[in-house]
């Protein structure tokens, strides 16, 4: 209930969080060329607004990431109880989980190498934002070996305070399964506590991006005392690689639904675009449920029993996009900060974003981006200022977000389903 609300929230906020991104950009232009009243004191001033905006976000990923974690891991342990079919099911999401991250690791830096960010462009949208400059460090910057040596923290607590993401993320998943472990009178209570911080977490978020226009705008218009409007062509390019993104993984999700599924190509495509097109109008996998499983059943051959465990279990466990994304985000802030990212980055980020998505798949757009990408930031020692001014502009990449997993989530349905292929004219056809 409380993650409804906030999603009706943040939807309505989406429109304000943009505008204040373009105020702040033509205030700040308008007062590099006519001069700021005030002068270095207003200046100051407001890069102080923006910077305490932006710390007030991540003094919640910590609880936040460890305790959704806890969660999402309870939850898939028993779903996995509950017989054979859900069994099938979360290891079809596991498979598909993998396939994407690894798609998204080539794709995302092949598309860098075919439309690299423009120097200029790179320098204009990092010129206002806080400590820009200051790279964190991290396992990954000290290759496959030092990757290895700190894959599991020595002490939880400091992994913590030095944000060592991955370490924690790694703590946090021995931790869940612990906790899966332990008998129901022992695991529920201590479930239900981290269901608590996370709901409690998710509020402070919620009060802090209700600032959001105040905290973009005073950030983007740092941005445009420095550099002017020169941001806005980087912004556009940032989006597009997104979205680029995000559909080569729709199109491979067809071309995996077709041999997998026992399906032609034609029927799955046109059987799909109802509730595609749902999820283009709300943004919401969950708003698009009742649009799947009726697809499913009516146009995809799947059976009743199989929808109605399958699509809800995907859209609480399973959100492929997540990683093709939030990865995409990462490698553009690196490329734009340029950090090189090798193996070991690599590594420590595709491992980080796979679980981070089993916890964050509930919560709304707005609260995910920053939640979810963070940490990734962090596990690749990528600096994090940047994304607010990111997060404004998050609209249109969360639409194909939305498209992406109810596309995937139809797909994991019939190569579950599996068994009513043989009637299919256009598979056994090879359309």
């Amino acid at each position: 209930m409380a993650v409804s609300r906030l999603r009706s929230t943040l939807t309505s906020l989406s429109l304000w969080v943009l505008v204040a991104l373009l105020a702040g950009l033509f205030a700040g232009a308008a007062a590099q060329a006519w001069g700021l009243p005030g002068g270095a004191a207003t200046a100051e001033l407001i890069g102080a607004i923006g910077t305490l905006w932006l710390n007030a976000l991540k003094m919640t990923i910590i609880p936040l990431v460890f305790s959704l974690l806890v969660t999402g891991i309870a939850s898939i342990a028993d779903a996995a109880a509950t017989g054979r079919r859900a069994l099938k099911a979360l290891m079809v999401f596991a498979v598909l989980l993998f396939g994407a991250t690894v798609y998204a690791l080539f794709a995302n830096e092949a598309l860098h190498l075919l439309w690299p960010i423009d120097p200029a462009g790179a320098a204009a949208l990092l010129a206002g934002a806080p400590d820009a400059s200051v790279v964190r460090d991290s396992a990954a910057g000290g290759g496959v070996p030092a990757f290895l040596a700190n894959l599991a923290p020595g002490n939880p607590v400091r992994a913590a305070v030095e944000d060592n993401i991955l370490g924690l993320v790694v703590f946090a998943i021995a931790f869940g399964f612990a906790v899966t472990r332990l008998a129901a009178a022992r695991r529920e209570p201590l479930v239900a506590f981290f269901e608590a911080v996370s709901a409690t977490m998710i509020t402070i978020v919620h009060w802090v991006l209700l600032a959001a226009p105040v905290g973009v705008f005073a950030l983007s218009m740092g941005v445009g005392l420095n550099a002017g409007l020169g941001a806005l062509g980087t912004l556009g390019h940032y989006v597009s690689m997104i979205v680029l993104a995000q559909v080569g993984l729709i199109l491979l999700i067809y071309a995996v639904a077709v041999p997998w599924g026992r399906i032609g190509l034609a029927r799955f495509a046109q059987g799909i675009i109802p509730a595609q097109v749902v999820a283009f109008s709300t943004q919401s996998s969950l708003a698009s449920l009742p649009a799947m499983v009726e697809q499913a059943r009516l146009a995809l051959g799947v059976s009743t029993p199989t929808a109605g465990l399958v699509l809800p279990l995907a859209v609480a466990v399973f959100r492929i996009t997540s990683p093709v994304a939030n990865l995409g985000v990462v490698i553009y802030v690196a490329h734009l900060h340029g950090v090189d990212l090798g193996p070991a980055a690599w590594i420590a980020g595709g491992l980080t974003a796979i679980a981070i998505s089993i916890g964050s798949v509930g919560l709304p757009g707005q609260v995910s981006f920053f939640v979810s990408i963070a940490p990734i930031c962090l596990a690749m020692g990528v600096p994090i200022q940047v994304l607010p001014l990111l997060l404004a502009v998050e609209v249109i990449p969360d639409i194909f977000r939305t498209i992406g997993n109810v596309t995937a989530d139809l797909a994991a349905a019939r190569i579950v389903e599996g068994g009513d292929a043989a009637a299919d004219p256009d598979a056994m056809a090879g359309v």
